[in-house]
């Protein structure tokens, strides 16, 4: 089964991490070859480039000049084409409202992927919703109440990222050295580690206004890892900069930008904050903190609740900073609590992501919709893993 996925691919996410996972963790699945094409040109080609899996260039779209719509949609249509394709996916809305009639007139089912925590209410969603896809995916249960009001009457799935966790510095105490000196970062502070995009959805603001109720303890450095990606981007930086110096914490606080080596990151730090301030609909990067075995605290709200809960964190109600301060307070403070929660940790992702069963579970919802050679469309339903009886 060859199925192609279709995004824009100009930013770098969660969305961009788990197509390049698919990528990485093909050889699990030796019955579905991914392929990929993209709009724009970016880290997100370069990577999976580098794995193997060189996209598809569709050209560069701009919804408000119709002519590179038609241009990338004859380059999709020419690609179908010249390819053996079986199943065509689109992530997210934006692929989806451009490219649904192409592949539609290809002959080739067609399937909408939400990694968005989206009530379908923006002219972009609205647009979307009004062809139903084959198949409807999410990436949580909370996405998958939001996708079944975008598509009432069309089947919805939901599954989580596959995830393999990368090699980290735990245990190394040199290099936890190294990453923090390279960091100007003292090697007894304690680290609270930030990971993502910088947009206000993470809480950022939210986390200098609590840690600066954290004045009073000596030792501990935040690190925020992200970088502007859109002028928006750039604005919400310039505000993080200055409330860290309004809040007089600006020495304490380190803007990473962009970076590659996150895993090793995270093996230097200690607590992971993510205050979510609205609902956010998985979370890869509250995963990957627990798979370094970094206790983590976020907002009680969207799909983090399925990710996060008190083996191996704390959850808060969003935007309250008292509880968000305390919270903080207590595992950097507290050396049993961060051990007791780490440990806890580790174990997380490996039952809520485990790739071979993601990737297989995969496998069988893209085969469920793949037409038979004699023309025929008879959608079934694909067989849960037992695991996922638990989830639901």
């Amino acid at each position: 089964m060859r199925v192609l996925h279709v995004h824009s691919g100009n930013l770098y996410g969660g969305v961009e991490t788990f197509l390049l996972t698919l990528a990485r963790e093909a050889s699990r699945t030796p019955h579905m070859s991914p392929l990929f094409a993209l709009c724009f040109d970016g880290r997100l080609t370069r990577e999976l480039d580098a794995c193997g899996c060189a996209p598809a260039m569709l050209g560069r779209v701009r919804l408000s000049r119709p002519t590179t719509v038609w241009r990338a949609r004859r380059s999709l249509a020419e690609y179908l084409s010249r390819h053996t394709i079986d199943v065509v996916v689109c992530h997210q809305a934006w692929p989806y409202v451009i490219f649904r009639h192409t592949i539609r007139r290809a002959g080739l089912p067609v399937v909408f992927w939400l990694h968005t925590a989206s009530e379908g209410r923006n002219w972009l969603d609205r647009w979307a919703r009004t062809l139903h896809p084959d198949l409807a995916v999410s990436n949580s249960r909370f996405t998958a109440q939001c996708l079944s009001r975008w598509f009432p009457t069309a089947r919805v799935e939901w599954i989580y990222c596959p995830f393999m966790m990368q090699s980290t510095s735990d245990g190394n105490s040199s290099q936890r050295e190294s990453v923090r000196r390279s960091l100007e970062t003292a090697p007894d502070d304690i680290v609270v580690v930030q990971v993502g995009r910088l947009e206000a959805l993470k809480g950022h603001l939210d986390a200098l206004e609590a840690l600066a109720r954290l004045r009073d303890i000596g030792d501990w450095t935040y690190w925020i890892v992200g970088g502007p990606q859109r002028p928006s981007d750039e604005r919400y930086l310039r505000q993080l900069q200055t409330a860290a110096h309004r809040l007089g914490v600006a020495e304490r606080v380190r803007f990473l930008g962009e970076r590659s080596d996150v895993p090793t990151l995270l093996g230097a730090a200690d607590v992971y904050c993510q205050p979510n301030v609205r609902p956010e609909a998985f979370g890869i990067a509250l995963v990957e903190a627990l798979g370094a075995g970094l206790p983590v605290v976020t907002s009680a709200t969207g799909g983090a609740c399925e990710i996060v809960d008190g083996s191996c964190g704390l959850l808060i109600p969003p935007h309250d900073i008292a509880a968000l301060s305390a919270a903080l307070r207590h595992l950097v403070t507290n050396h049993e609590a961060r051990l007791t929660l780490g440990r806890a940790a580790r174990n997380r992702p490996r039952a809520l992501c485990d790739p071979s069963r993601q990737m297989k579970r995969i496998e069988q919802l893209l085969a469920s919709v793949v037409r038979p050679a004699d023309g025929s469309y008879r959608p079934a339903v694909a067989s849960p893993h037992p695991a996922d009886f638990a989830q639901r």
